[in-house]
């Protein structure tokens, strides 16, 4: 065959894809967001405090030198051990392991369950130093249990984290065996953003839990039914490891740049956070300090679940009203879940359907401007229908039986569309999708009752609405 015969050519990747560098990106990019703010659109910052970037290059593992490079087994360890997890649907944790998952269902962020974690099994490996225990006996002792979330890099990063941590944290005790630095970790899926609602959906949770855990480097996993048979639980352990052979690759995040930066920027914030807490005496002395910590970062994602700037998928978005609520055989009663405010909302309108037989009808009114009243009767759509409510569609209003009215249009057309509608409908409260500002003060003089947009707090809306239904309280 011909040298130069078709199918034959040597490809030359470097020359068809020639290296483009960072500032070239960035030129691009910059001339993409068209006088946007850069920092505002593509980057985010999460819970933790970290700036996550819209893309990372080699040149961001340059902080971590040589350690991106190391192997599986070696310190400090965050490539993990180089072995398959153990699947443990019955797992016991030890009375006296490390809990960071209780940390993670009272609502604490990935760096202050690393820190927090970190401090708590520091002052215990003193205590047993201090009782004549040499470290590399005493630190082999030493158990952690996480839990993972759905934030699936974030999970992978904090596991691959905490091994850094404790290694590090070990070593300064001048323990002589780096086998005694491995940290022993076992995880479990997270009921902190399951939902008594959609079982299924809970169902594709654990499934992406599991894999964050197992590409995180937990030395064992536990799939937590919530709400689904709990072989379904098992089954998902064993698809991972007899149909995607997640077994098969020690590590499979490692050399990502993202995944890499990520762990290193998660260490390095839970080392800082720690350090705190050893500035206050340690973990005991600084346990008011740790309980405000985690209350806050509570607080601050109840509120975002509540004001919609996060999902919850089937419960504060895109729900099914046809989903039925589901009985837990050991529902823990002292954790709390973010999908609750919701679930009691749900459960409110479903009550009083049973005492009352009818279902609180809202009509979404869609007029005028084609795109705006789709998109603005498409959010109504996801925001009441979080609350059990019946919804109709419809551009009319005449002989309507609906409880609440909501006009979906654009701002232009607000003003004459509630001027027809408020004098018409005179018993029916009226309500506006949307936030038009300049008009609102109008709008409330033509009679219109409130404003739903994405600024708005549905737990505190919806809750407001079942009060202006005359709903019972939840019994």
């Amino acid at each position: 065959m011909p040298d130069n015969a078709p199918g034959t050519e040597i490809l030359d990747l470097s020359t068809a894809f020639p290296p483009v560098s960072t500032e070239e990106w960035e030129a691009v990019i910059r001339k993409d967001l068209k006088g946007a703010d850069y920092e505002k659109e593509l980057v985010w910052r999460t819970d933790e405090g970290i700036s996550v970037r819209p893309y990372y290059r080699q040149e961001n593992l340059q902080p971590l030198g040589e350690s991106v490079d190391l192997a599986p087994g070696q310190k400090p360890f965050t490539r993990g051990g180089g072995h398959a997890w153990l699947e443990a649907q019955s797992f016991t944790p030890p009375p006296d392991a490390i809990r960071a998952d209780s940390l993670h269902e009272s609502g604490a962020t990935a760096v202050q369950e690393l820190a927090f974690a970190l401090a708590e099994a520091v002052e215990k490996l003193q205590r047993a130093i201090d009782a004549g225990v040499p470290v590399q006996s005493a630190a082999p002792t030493i158990q952690f249990v996480y839990a993972v979330g759905s934030n699936y890099f974030f999970e992978i990063a904090k596991l691959r984290a905490a091994r850094a941590l404790w290694s590090v944290a070990v070593q300064a005790f001048g323990c002589s065996d780096p086998k005694a630095a491995v940290t022993r970790i076992h995880v479990r899926t997270a009921r902190f953003n399951k939902s008594l609602l959609d079982p299924y959906t809970n169902l594709l949770r654990v499934t992406t839990e599991s894999i964050s855990a197992i590409m995180g480097g937990c030395d064992s996993l536990t799939v937590e039914p919530f709400g689904f048979d709990p072989h379904l639980a098992l089954n998902v352990q064993r698809l991972l490891r007899d149909e995607v052979h997640l077994d098969k690759v020690a590590d499979p995040a490692g050399g990502s740049y993202y995944v890499e930066a990520l762990t290193n920027e998660l260490a390095q914030a839970a080392w800082k956070l720690f350090q705190e807490v050893e500035g206050l005496g340690g973990h005991s002395a600084a346990s008011s300090f740790i309980s405000q910590a985690i209350t806050k970062s509570h607080e601050a994602k109840t509120k975002a679940l509540a004001t919609r700037r996060k999902t919850m998928v089937g419960v504060n978005n895109y729900p099914n009203v046809n989903d039925q609520f589901v009985e837990l055989s050991a529902a823990p009663s002292s954790e709390t879940r973010l999908a609750e405010p919701f679930e009691k909302i749900r459960e409110r309108t479903a009550q009083h359907i049973r005492l009352t037989g009818k279902a609180p009808k809202v009509l979404l009114l869609k007029r005028g401007d084609p795109k705006m009243k789709i998109a603005r009767a498409n959010f109504c759509l996801n925001f009441f229908a979080c609350a059990g409510f019946q919804l109709v569609e419809s551009d009319t209003y005449q002989a309507t039986d609906a409880d609440r009215i909501v006009l979906c249009s654009s701002d232009p057309e607000y003003v004459d569309l509630a001027r027809e509608v408020c004098a018409a409908v005179k018993t029916i409260p009226v309500f506006i999708a949307g936030n038009p500002k300049a008009q609102i003060s109008e709008l409330e003089a033509l009679g219109v009752r409130g404003f739903i947009h994405v600024q708005s707090n549905s737990v505190e809306t919806l809750t407001a609405w079942q009060n202006d239904l005359g709903m019972r309280p939840l019994e």
